[in-house]
């Protein structure tokens, strides 16, 4: 059947056609051109201009729920057809960006992901407001670097723990340098706590901290757990003897350290007997440094001990400690033992002529050690001898470098030294001075040789004069004042006589009179 458009009163135009279409709009008109009811808001939503989904109601269930509905009977077409529509729309929404839970979630596991700064900047920025102190630019332009040396930046214990939580995740700093910043006790254990978690630090320099015996038992403890340092510098922070415990343990079960540095501490007698200990059964360290210490006595004996014991150390600096002659014997003997120290420094131990000689004695018989330094011992010409004489009776000596600064030798020492060198001429001696070097005479002043020659005769100075002044004018000129010298015999050069006569005419008149010569003789 055909259908016809027909206005409606509001100038809309509708289509008339058969029943059955009559019948079918006006079910369409009760599904859909009735008022759907509103949209509820999904949990994610914020405000009501958000997008959010809500749950497809069925247009039948609404309508059979109402009393004045006129349509009481849908087909199951129709009620499927409606949910497949709500579906649709659902899928639509959440491709076009629409919000959701998981959606929500997801962006802020995201923006969590963007956030997080690897290299530990942020990490830092905020350690530091939370240490209230104020953030060092350098460290963070240098956090990615493989070194980090940040030496002399008075960090202090605040500006250390900072550091310290900025690192604790690092992997790019394999060598850390935090020398002289007063960490103190609490900045060090600070540090100490870092390298607990840290595995890549490899080589630590805390030297200048001012740790103390505080900070010395952090740093063992540390070392205990750590194993990635294999180079460690504490010098100069103040480590006494009860340190020493610790260090003990650290150097007996620590197995990946081969540098380590102790230095300029304050360790003494007992600190060098509980170390000494240790280094017998150490088989990893390559390098040790206790210079400028206070090791003594039974103390140099025990470290004497333990190097002669050990096979690992190569290079081991002792310098500086007041090792004394008992030091130096025990020093001997640890050498005729020891197949693997290569060098050893014992500057400035008070070794006298004997204590070198014992010490020689060592030297007889090692076959390994190749630099070996005594500079500044009181050990005269005589020492250096009885070294320099061990080194030629010893046919399989490695030394290479023997160092006698600030000890004079003499002309006995000079020639053996000389045949060495023909058997081994690549040996190197370095001392203060030849006693036999010609030294330039110290200038005397020529009116001293004057004054020598009248007091020798027992003449008075105006005896002296008048011989110079044949006219009795008392004042002679440069002529005559030459020619009295050369007749007295006085042992002067013309140099010295010209210096003389300078010196006597104070007024520059070309001549001298006894008043001036009266002067200069006085003031002598």
């Amino acid at each position: 059947m055909g259908r016809e458009r027909t206005p409606t009163p509001d100038g809309v135009l509708t289509t008339q056609g058969s029943g059955k279409d009559e019948k079918s709009n006006s079910r369409r008109g009760s599904a859909l051109g009735s008022r759907a009811p509103s949209r509820a808001k999904s949990r994610g939503s914020i405000s009501d201009s958000r997008k959010t989904i809500s749950r497809p109601v069925s247009r039948s269930g609404s309508a059979k729920g109402r009393p004045d509905s006129k349509v009481s009977n849908q087909s199951d077409s129709d009620t499927e057809d409606t949910r497949t529509r709500a579906t649709s729309d659902q899928d639509a929404m959440s491709e076009s960006g629409w919000d959701t839970d998981l959606e929500v979630e997801g962006v802020l596991r995201r923006k969590t992901r963007e956030s997080y700064d690897a290299s530990g900047r942020t990490t830092y920025i905020e350690a530091c407001k939370m240490n209230g102190v104020v953030p060092v630019s350098y460290f963070s332009r240098h956090i990615t670097d493989a070194e980090l040396v940040m030496k002399h930046h008075g960090l202090g214990p605040a500006g250390a723990k900072a550091i310290a939580i900025a690192l604790v995740a690092n992997t790019t700093i394999l060598k850390l340098n935090l020398s002289d910043n007063w960490l103190d006790a609490e900045g060090g254990i600070a540090v100490a706590e870092m390298l607990k978690e840290n595995c890549y630090v490899a080589e630590l320099d805390l030297s200048d901290n001012r740790l103390g015996d505080e900070g010395a038992k952090a740093m063992s403890e540390m070392l205990l757990q750590n194993v990635n340092l294999t180079h460690v510098t504490l010098a100069g922070n103040g480590f006494g003897d009860k340190s020493a415990e610790g260090f003990k343990e650290v150097i007996l079960n620590n197995s990946k350290i081969e540098y380590m540095n102790l230095s300029r501490n304050e360790f003494s007698e007992p600190a060098g007997q509980v170390l000494g200990e240790a280094i017998s059964e150490n088989i990893t360290i390559r390098q040790l440094d206790l210079s400028w210490n206070h090791i003594r006595r039974k103390g140099a004996v025990a470290l004497a001990k333990g190097i002669g014991s050990n096979i690992g150390l190569r290079k081991v600096d002792l310098s500086w400690n007041g090792l004394g002659n008992e030091g130096a014997a025990a020093i001997g003997e640890a050498l005729k033992i020891n197949s693997s120290l290569e060098e050893i420094d014992l500057t400035n131990n008070r070794f006298s002529p004997e204590g070198a000689v014992l010490l020689a004695k060592g030297l007889y018989a090692n076959e390994t050690l190749k630099v070996l330094k005594l500079g500044k011992n009181p050990m005269q010409t005589a020492g250096c001898y009885g070294v320099m004489k061990a080194v030629k009776e010893n046919a399989s000596t490695a030394i290479e470098y023997l160092d006698f600064s600030d000890i004079q030798v003499n002309k006995d020492f000079e020639d053996l030294f000389k045949e060495v060198k023909e058997v081994r001429p690549d040996l190197k001696c370095k001392h203060g001075g030849s006693e036999e070097e010609k030294k330039k005479k110290a200038k005397v002043n020529p009116m001293q040789k004057l004054q020598k020659y009248i007091q020798k005769n027992n003449l008075r100075l105006v005896d002296f004069f008048n011989k110079f002044d044949k006219d009795g004018s008392m004042s002679v000129s440069y002529d005559e004042f030459r020619e009295g010298l050369e007749e007295t015999g006085i042992d002067m050069s013309p140099d010295e006589v010209e210096m003389l006569i300078c010196e006597l005419d104070r007024d520059g008149d070309g001549d001298i009179n006894y008043s001036e010569l009266y002067l200069g003789y006085v003031n002598k």
